[in-house]
């Protein structure tokens, strides 16, 4: 039975939602608010099964991003996911946003990277398969750049405007460049299928935020 799946994204200022049945996505919805999206979720989210005639009780699987991105909002989007499937008894899948991003490479070697502000970026190095090659971090431009490989590679962002300059007069000067989406939902969609089916969902208990670093909120707590 081909499994359908709801992704939720709400890490960032560009939300959305996907249903998918199996590899095919029968549709996203690009969500906007500026007051955040717990207001507006759960309607946007009702009129997407009800438009496609599937019941929540239908779904195989829930899936969100888990970040990194803005913590209210990456909270927002999992808490979702996690109580919709804890309800339901389903699974869930949470997916980090560089390697939904990485999936939009088609080079064997995908750098995706997010603006994180103050100066830094959120990256990564994956390949094809969506396997991380170089784990998540956040750290300088400059400083991550000198951590990856000078050939073969392929620099993905939603950002990239922000970034390209920088690689001139690098090794990284003739490098792929992509310009992904900022709506992930239906790319979490199309990995949250291949998890499922690979067995890798887990008990909505498990899953947690992917944060990268820790909010100002527990840096000051720490530091007192």
């Amino acid at each position: 039975m081909t499994p359908r799946i709801l992704a939720i994204d709400t890490t960032s200022d560009f939300g959305s939602l996907a249903l998918a049945e199996g590899d095919r996505i029968v549709e996203e919805v690009a969500l906007h608010s500026n007051e955040g999206f717990g207001h507006i979720l759960f309607g946007q989210l009702e009129g997407l099964l009800e438009r496609h005639g599937c019941a929540l009780d239908g779904l195989a699987c829930l899936a969100a991003a888990a970040g990194p991105g803005s913590f209210t909002g990456v909270r927002v989007g999992l808490a979702a996911a996690k109580g919709l499937a804890d309800v339901l008894a389903k699974p869930v899948v949470a997916v980090s946003n560089l390697r939904a991003l990485a999936a939009f490479g088609s080079h064997a070697l995908r750098a995706p990277l997010i603006d994180a502000r103050r100066g830094e970026i959120y990256g990564a190095l994956y390949d094809a398969g969506g396997n991380l090659i170089q784990e998540e971090v956040v750290m300088k431009f400059p400083d991550w750049l000198r951590q990856l490989p000078q050939a073969g590679i392929e620099f993905l962002s939603p950002d990239l405007p922000l970034f390209a300059a920088a690689l001139r007069a690098t090794p990284w000067e003739h490098a792929a460049l992509t310009e992904t989406p900022r709506h992930l939902a239906a790319a979490v969609a199309r990995i949250a299928v291949q998890d499922f089916l690979a067995g890798r969902a887990q008990d909505p208990l498990w899953v947690d935020a992917n944060y990268v670093r820790r909010s100002d909120a527990e840096l000051l707590w720490k530091d007192h």
